[in-house]
């Protein structure tokens, strides 16, 4: 029974984004509402990003310094670390999941109310594709928007170490410097970047269909937001593992 209501919507969700990436109807009004979408679902996720990188970055330094090096080590483990981590995890998957919460159920909420107020069935009165003007935006804008949000992340993660250095003297900014220049692989930058378009790409979907597709009145809204969220989250999750057993 699970299988078959999985199966099925999985296939509403193929559907919906074969619908979804047809050529605009009008490209003046489909780059406005872009431009929009890039605002409203990224621009204004910066703030809460920088905030909680530049504290995991001063924790994980903090964490590595007191509880893992040790005189056998080099002092310049704790920097290498957080960037590592940063790179690696941090500013891609686990910032992501932290999007997915904010992002998500404001496109799924916002769709769900769309639909239950019938302003998508006057859209498709009007003969407009409904699925093409109201979601391709958001996933396009996401997408774009989603590299950004992570090298703004990493950076201040990085930022948040150097005040662990700087405020808290845990390690001199010397040792840091150093740990933070270690063998430094530019590919784990473009890795973390494309798992990061994946991930935006898996939130907007995800996200829209479940606020598209909604039935009923303003409680199933609330549902349909609930469960965007935890799907886009879970799907984050496995295709991480996938994702970095491909690039690595």
């Amino acid at each position: 029974m699970f299988i078959t209501k999985a199966l099925q919507t999985f296939g509403r969700y193929i559907m919906l984004m074969g619908r979804t990436f047809s050529r605009p109807e009008r490209f003046r009004m489909f780059w406005k509402q872009y431009v929009k979408e890039m605002s409203q679902l990224g621009i204004d996720s910066i703030g809460i990003v920088l905030l909680i990188s530049f504290f995991i970055g001063a924790v994980i330094c903090i964490q590595i310094k007191v509880n893992i090096q040790s005189p056998w080590m080099p002092r310049w483990v704790s920097g290498y670390t957080t960037r590592e981590i940063m790179l690696l995890e941090f500013s891609s998957s686990i910032m992501c999941l932290i999007l997915s919460g904010k992002v998500g159920s404001n496109i799924a909420s916002e769709l769900g109310t769309m639909r239950v107020t019938q302003q998508i069935d006057a859209l498709e009165i009007m003969g407009v594709n409904s699925a093409s003007h109201l979601i391709l935006p958001k996933i396009l804008g996401l997408v774009t928007i989603m590299p950004i949000l992570v090298v703004f992340s990493s950076t201040m993660g990085i930022f948040g170490a150097y005040g662990t250095a700087y405020i808290g003297h845990i390690l001199s900014a010397e040792d840091l410097t150093l740990g933070l220049q270690h063998s430094f692989k530019e590919w784990f930058v473009y890795m973390s970047i494309i798992k990061s378009l994946c991930f935006a790409f898996i939130i907007a979907s995800v996200s829209s269909f479940f606020g598209y597709t909604v039935e009923g009145g303003s409680v199933e809204v609330g549902k349909a937001s609930t469960d965007a969220v935890v799907c886009s989250s879970v799907l984050i999750l496995f295709s991480d593992v996938f994702l970095t057993q491909l690039l690595s």
